[in-house]
């Protein structure tokens, strides 16, 4: 990719429109610095024509409220791609923070990163937000399996990152193709309720899924769709004996949504039948709060989809600490660099 960052103000009237593009940045435009803020190109005409563009600096990051740390990782490769970048400290993603913890600090020209100030934040401070919410997830599941089923939440241009910064938390897969993908794994999943709409019953549907999928991919069952979910429930599990690993529940808030009851009444009748190795798998507008009251019921594992997405981003802000050598600061900041022993070189 042939990658020419914007310089100068002027710069900008280079734009051409494409008709019928989709809206969403493409990286090659990230990476030239078109979705930054304009003001840090006006800078840069600014620092120039004062013969200052060049001069050493160290910026640290941090965010008002603490979370769990990601999208580190996407800001080194940005670096990576530049022919000059900073050297570059960060915390480990994964890693819990608190309130005005440094947690990544640049050193280098201004020159070298002035320009993505408005990129480099605004990557972390999706991915931590929605890493904090996935982590909620996660401890409140207490060591049940947490799916990613968030992508339908968001633009599909963000789902393979918000999925990451899900599975960087503790979540055990994701449902978006190209987000397990990067990650090096596979999309997890079953079939939605339009295929047993289309088919008409759900045990005929659950037969068509067993024939159809790979032997070793496990067989699990929306439950949910035309009956009572605990008499479906049997009906599959009937059908399927032991080739059947779980059942799916996504009742509608129409019809009072998943509840601990439900959980518990398909989990008594399963066992009772002798399908102890079934599992339980929740969805459907799950919170943490509502995880803890479906593992006393018997839920197995969890889908979680706007709970992760709605999680309330860390606003990050990155200050300039030290110019020329000199510790300096805007009021009400501390000048200087501030230790942070978790910090590592990264780049």
């Amino acid at each position: 990719m042939n990658i020419t960052p914007l310089d100068k103000l002027k710069d900008i009237a280079s734009y051409k429109h494409i008709d019928g593009r989709l809206f969403s940045a493409t990286h090659k435009e990230i990476l030239e610095g078109w979705t930054t803020d304009i003001y840090f190109l006006k800078t840069r005409d600014v620092l120039r024509s004062a013969g200052l563009l060049d001069t050493q600096v160290v910026a640290e990051v941090f965010t008002r409220q603490p979370g769990i740390f990601a999208g580190s990782e996407e800001v080194l490769n940005l670096f990576r791609k530049l022919p000059d970048p900073p050297q570059i400290e960060s915390l480990a993603e994964g890693e819990s923070f608190e309130a005005k913890e440094v947690l990544m600090r640049f050193t280098g020209s201004y020159e070298s990163f002035g320009l993505y100030e408005t990129v480099l934040l605004g990557m972390l401070a999706s991915s931590t937000g929605w890493a904090t919410a996935a982590r909620e997830c996660v401890l409140a599941a207490e060591g049940r399996s947490v799916l990613c089923f968030g992508a339908r939440h968001v633009h599909p241009a963000i789902a393979p990152v918000m999925e990451r910064a899900a599975k960087i938390a503790g979540c055990s897969a994701m449902s978006c193709i190209l987000a397990a993908k990067l990650c090096g794994e596979e999309p997890k999943g079953t079939v939605p309720h339009a295929a047993i709409l289309m088919v008409g019953d759900t045990v005929k549907l659950a037969k068509l899924y067993d024939a159809q999928v790979p032997a070793e991919e496990a067989r699990i069952v929306l439950v949910d769709t035309f009956r009572d979910e605990a008499e479906e429930t049997m009906r599959v599990a009937e059908a399927l004996g032991d080739r059947l690993s779980g059942i799916r529940l996504d009742t509608p808030g129409e019809r009072g949504g998943v509840t601990p009851d439900l959980v518990r009444e398909i989990r008594w009748r399963l066992d009772l039948a002798g399908f102890p190795k079934v599992q339980i798998i929740a969805t459907g507008g799950l919170t943490p709060e509502r995880i803890k009251l479906m593992n006393e019921a018997g839920a197995d594992v969890y889908g979680v989809g706007s709970y992760i997405t709605g999680g309330a981003r860390r606003d990050m802000t990155m200050d300039l600490k030290m110019v020329d050598g000199k510790p300096l600061a805007k009021r009400g900041r501390l000048p200087g660099i501030i230790p942070n022993p978790k910090l590592k070189r990264v780049l």
